[in-house]
């Protein structure tokens, strides 16, 4: 019956364009897992932007009515041009006033999150110069810095990951296989505790309307290089030691990144 099975043309095929049906599956199965995601985020999300909108709406017509002497046109004006600021990371609020978003420690935190391709999108260059210059910056700055990236994560992973799993293999005698697993899964333990479950309470602390999971959640988007710029640190309107607290956001950002990479260089060595 084997035999049968073996020497069935259908089979055969499949055999002969196993890489191709792998490939294809790969490619549908990514598909689904787009349309699966943005359904759920679609009927998880929806509901609220449709509320948040009707509160707007009221909140506006209220202020039209209490102010009758303004026009809704010239409201909608200045609401625009003030949102038009606010994409510019601009804040025409009093206590936010005192927030400059291109001191130097501001443009620092800036420029790491665009040449690790996090990029948060809360602060933009404002200026044609600006713009032109983060253009040939980038150019530049992204290649080395992958370049860096990738030569100190393979110096690293000598130090944490190929040395200690072969002095136990050897000095043990413990499989290598087995010991390079319990090994990677240990270092993503260790990795997750040091630099999202502390660093999110540590968050959850300092910055006073983030929660744990708020915290958690920023700590996840910036590591993964998602950076969807809906939370950002350091922007409060009393916040203490802002230069200090901005600059050990941005070496936390990069010393993690680097362990993130490490874990995940790790985790791709196994051989299963």
């Amino acid at each position: 019956m084997l035999q049968a099975m073996a020497n069935n043309p259908c089979v055969r095929l499949i055999e002969r364009n196993r890489a191709a049906w792998w490939f294809t599956f790969l490619v549908l199965g990514y598909l689904l897992y787009l349309v699966v995601g943005a359904a759920v985020f679609s009927t998880v999300e929806r509901p609220h932007e449709v509320s948040l909108r009707l509160e707007l709406l009221e909140l506006k017509r209220l202020y039209l009515e209490d102010h009758q002497c303004l026009s809704e046109e010239r409201l909608e004006k200045f609401l625009t041009r003030v949102l038009e600021a606010s994409n510019y990371g601009v804040s025409m609020l009093n206590n936010a006033s005192g927030n400059w978003k291109w001191d130097f420690t501001s443009a620092l935190f800036f420029v790491s999150t665009v040449l690790s391709t996090t990029g948060y999108g809360h602060t933009v260059p404002l200026s044609n110069a600006g713009k032109a210059f983060c253009i040939i910056y980038t150019l530049i700055g992204i290649p080395l810095t992958l370049l860096l990236f990738t030569t100190l994560v393979q110096h690293i992973m000598v130090y944490v990951t190929h040395r200690p799993v072969t002095y136990v293999h050897l000095r043990w005698g413990y499989s290598r296989q087995t010991v390079a697993i319990i090994h990677a899964l240990s270092l993503g333990f260790v990795a997750v505790f040091f630099f999202f479950f502390i660093p999110a309470v540590a968050f959850s602390i300092l910055e006073e309307d983030w929660n744990f999971l708020e915290s958690f959640y920023f700590c996840f988007i910036s590591l993964s290089t998602i950076g969807l710029g809906d939370y950002i640190p350091a922007e409060g309107s009393n916040q203490k030691y802002r230069t200090i607290y901005k600059f050990g956001i941005t070496c936390y950002l990069i010393l993690g990144l680097v362990v993130m990479l490490v874990v995940l260089e790790t985790f791709c060595e196994l051989s299963f």
